[in-house]
């Protein structure tokens, strides 16, 4: 698609495969859907991915998951830097940068390549827009939301390319729902679990949950997350009770 012929708004969504779960593994492929702002209606733009080259190799069990080989990426491919994701990131002036947890893509990608640019985690705003769903990774959200979506581009899984894509038809979804100013607060905010995930109250609602239980997790080193979840329990019985 020529992007000379933008109107409006811009969002790419991302996606990143890896070498391994965390910096300083390396990101060895990265893929974008754009969306556009047309007469009020998310549409789609231009996609893509490209691979990088990495200086330290693709461990077996990671190359398990994406099935990318140093063979596929070739010799002559650069290896990845801030400078070249930052063409592709920034190209055409975003208004967005979206990821399904972009918690993991940034931090492999780094400040230095998207800089003031804001973004949308379609993770966090699905469990706050879609409490309900059975799981909220892009795949079990892409069946639940009855997503009809042309498998050549939506597959195979697990590669940059296609998870952008599956991604970028979750946020139209979102979008259709709530503002962009709403999807990034969910993103800056904690991520909000509907039911506690361990212990001896696992899968139970945390209204449910005893009070002196809530007060020794926000009293842990528990996840950030999971300590907002309990701090704004006890914040709503509290305020109930001033009622």
């Amino acid at each position: 698609m020529d992007t000379a012929s933008y109107r409006g708004e811009l969002i790419r969504v991302i996606d990143i495969e890896t070498t391994g779960a965390a910096p300083p593994s390396e990101i060895i492929e990265l893929g974008w859907a754009d969306l556009v702002l047309r007469d009020n209606v998310w549409t789609h733009g231009d996609r893509g991915s490209c691979l990088f080259r990495p200086m330290r190799g693709i461990p077996a069990e990671n190359q398990a998951i994406h099935h990318i080989s140093e063979r596929e990426i070739g010799a002559d491919a650069e290896a990845c830097n801030p400078q070249a994701v930052a063409e592709i990131l920034l190209r055409d002036k975003p208004c967005a940068l979206a990821a399904h947890n972009a918690r993991f893509e940034r931090q492999f990608i780094g400040e230095e390549s998207f800089g003031a640019t804001p973004w949308i985690c379609t993770l966090r705003s699905a469990v706050r827009v879609w409490p309900q769903a059975p799981r909220h990774s892009n795949q079990v959200l892409r069946y639940w939301l009855g997503l009809d979506l042309d498998p050549a581009l939506a597959m195979p899984v697990h590669r940059a390319g296609p998870d952008a894509f599956v991604t970028a038809n979750i946020l139209v979804a979102l979008l259709s729902q709530n503002s962009v100013e709403e999807l990034m607060e969910y993103t800056v905010k904690p991520r909000f679990h509907p039911v506690i995930r361990f212990g001896r109250y696992r899968g139970e609602a945390w209204s449910n949950i005893p009070a002196d239980y809530l007060r020794w997790i926000v009293g842990t080193s528990a996840d950030i997350d999971v300590k907002a979840c309990a701090e704004g329990e006890l914040r709503r019985r509290a305020d109930a009770e001033l009622i």
